[in-house]
């Protein structure tokens, strides 16, 4: 059996394959820089002409489906939205996903954004990279007086989605002596109780909590679930973080309240406008810390996504169910 795989593996993964026979025909796209959107990826299947196709980002929709014979397809991210599951469903082909992958990474992400907001980390360093000298201690005094921070210690933060995400954010900030507010129509109270927080409504959550994570899916519920009146509800000390999906967020709006301060900050990881460059507006703003998406970007998040898409593949190919099957319809 033949496997086509564009998204990075590990070389433990790949040699799993390689141990139970398997053609391994492999092109990890951080190697190649080639992402294959629409139909561009049918070319690499009919020349690779593979059983199982296991991709990242790549698309795999109509176009694919209808003209290639694949027996399995996977992604290596939590819950792909770049592969047609309904139409693959309907043809009978299983499709796999690596769900938790990045989990920790961005939780951990999370954190650094709020220390990194709260200690004025970006502007600390933007300001020694100018042309600021110490003439005597009045300057030195100024500097310091400018870049003085807060300690997450006593403050309340509010998180917005306790999924898996959300929850890891939160066990790692009780270590910080913080209150802990939860918005999430969809959480039950012992998960909620589990981490120490408080459920309440979005306006109070926006109205007390002096920094504002975003943990939530995108979904047609949360476009934009962060508008102009939301953002004008916050505190003006507050900060915003969001590692999640830009769409949860009004860009323009959030971009509004930074440069009229009326928010003090915020942490990005995720934009409407990626890959990220240096062309991106809030990089002009003292009060942001810029991420150019890469919440999941650990040695760790490879592995566990290797791991656990070859485990389904191998799984799948002594005829058993994988694991972590997104259509298990094909199966019933």
């Amino acid at each position: 059996m033949k496997i086509l795989i564009t998204a990075p593996l590990s070389q433990s993964g790949l040699n799993m394959l390689y141990d139970a026979g398997l053609e391994v025909d492999y092109h990890n796209w951080l190697e190649t820089g080639k992402l294959y959107l629409g139909g561009s990826l049918l070319l690499l299947i009919e020349k690779s002409k593979p059983d199982i196709v296991i991709v990242e980002g790549d698309e795999i929709k109509d176009e694919i489906l209808q003209r290639c014979s694949l027996k399995l397809i996977g992604s290596v991210r939590n819950s792909p939205n770049n592969i047609d599951v309904l139409l693959a469903t309907k043809m009978g082909i299983p499709v796999i996903s690596a769900p938790g992958r990045n989990t920790i990474a961005v939780a951990e992400l999370t954190i650094a954004l709020m220390l990194s907001q709260s200690r004025n980390l970006i502007r600390a360093e933007r300001l020694l990279k100018t042309d600021f000298f110490v003439d005597d201690f009045k300057d030195f005094a100024n500097m310091y007086m400018n870049l003085k921070g807060f300690e997450l210690c006593n403050k309340t933060v509010g998180i917005i989605g306790l999924g898996a995400i959300g929850t890891e954010v939160a066990k790692r900030l009780q270590a910080f002596g913080v209150s802990i507010l939860i918005y999430d129509p969809y959480v039950t109270e012992d998960r909620v109780s589990d981490v120490k927080a408080t459920q309440v409504d979005l306006n109070t959550l926006l109205s007390e909590a002096d920094i504002i994570t975003i943990h939530c899916t995108p979904t047609d519920e949360t476009l934009h679930l962060l508008g102009p009146d939301e953002i004008a509800s916050m505190k003006k000390t507050a900060f915003l973080i969001n590692t999640a999906r830009a769409s949860i967020v009004d860009e323009d709006a959030l971009y509004n309240a930074l440069t009229s301060k009326s928010i003090a900050g915020a942490g990005l990881d995720v934009f409407s406008m990626e890959p990220v460059d240096c062309d991106n507006r809030f990089l002009e703003l003292d009060n942001v810390t810029i991420m150019p998406h890469m919440g999941g970007n650990t040695v760790e998040t490879i592995e566990r996504q290797s791991a656990s898409i070859v485990t389904d593949i191998l799984t799948f190919i002594k005829g058993e169910r994988p694991k972590h099957l997104l259509n298990p319809e094909v199966y019933e």
